[in-house]
């Protein structure tokens, strides 16, 4: 089985000074993005198309589809890391969102700990988890997922380390591993061989965004 994870095309959110949320559309450039990295896909075979619920993701699958004609499924187990209500659509530089992220960050590895209604670390590396089950529940062969840059690496660092991961573990490749609009993050799913590997996992590209030049 091979998984194809596209992040979504640049966003207003992206770029601008405010926080985003589910709401955030595409920039034009996001659009543009979008189109290339549909002319990449027009030549690979994909079966089905998983998609975010989030606007900037669904825009942007519903571009790639409009060359590649496959079905798409929307799921939330795809959207990206829910942050405290509090700072969506707030300044990224004002006091109170710095504040909240201040003490995020203070916290980060305080199990259980949360500011309001965001999602923790915990809940987090549950929904990679189920979000991986999910893809291979579908029993397709090859599947196209657009997601977001942070919940990407979340998944990515189920695939590499699995349940036991833990929050220094998740928080080092969150902060190693960089995403650009629209690169696209390739693993194969092959069944584990006794003896020879423990895990089924494999990532063959990571973030490749060729297709922006």
């Amino acid at each position: 089985m091979k998984i194809y994870f596209v992040r979504h095309g640049e966003s207003e959110g992206n770029t601008g000074p405010l926080h985003q949320g589910p709401d955030t559309p595409l920039t034009e450039n996001g659009r543009k993005q979008a189109e290339f990295v549909a002319e990449r896909f027009s030549d690979i075979p994909i079966d089905l198309i998983v998609s975010s619920t989030y606007e900037r993701a669904k825009e942007t699958a519903y571009i790639i589809n409009s060359l590649i004609l496959r079905p798409i499924e929307y799921s939330e187990l795809f959207v990206e890391r829910r942050q405290p209500s509090e700072i969506v659509g707030t300044p990224k530089e004002g006091p109170v969102s710095e504040e909240i992220r201040n003490l995020m960050r203070e916290k980060r590895h305080t199990l259980g700990w949360r500011h309001s209604d965001e999602e923790n670390f915990e809940d987090l590396k549950k929904r990679g988890l189920d979000a991986l089950d999910f893809i291979l529940s579908l029993g397709r062969e090859n599947v196209l997922v657009v997601t977001h840059g942070l919940f990407m690496r979340m998944l990515i660092a189920c695939v590499i380390l699995g349940k036991e991961m833990t929050s220094h573990e998740y928080f080092k490749i969150m902060v190693s591993f960089d995403t650009k609009n629209t690169g696209i993050t390739m693993c194969e799913y092959k069944p584990a061989i006794p003896n020879e590997r423990d895990n089924p996992w494999h990532i063959v590209a990571w973030n490749d965004h060729a297709h922006l030049g």
